[in-house]
């Protein structure tokens, strides 16, 4: 039986056109990032994988960096 789990900080996703990016990161990452998708998915009912989740990831993070927003403005 599966509890309620709580909201995430990357909520259900919209549709966007998206430009494909290709990057290097350590496996550890990967596994954490794969963990992170199959916990959106259970959270929300939609299966995304992890190329899905990093760019709403990132602009996430982006959105939050208060230095980069501020050497940006």
């Amino acid at each position: 039986m599966n509890t309620p789990t709580k909201r995430l900080r990357l909520g259900p996703l919209p549709r966007q056109e998206v430009t494909k990016l290709t990057f290097v990161c350590p496996a550890s990452l990967k596994a954490d990032l794969e963990r992170y998708a199959a916990l959106h998915a259970q959270t929300y009912g939609e299966v995304v994988d992890v190329v899905t989740l990093i760019p709403y990831m990132l602009d996430a993070f982006m959105a939050g960096d208060r230095g980069f927003k501020k050497k940006t403005s």
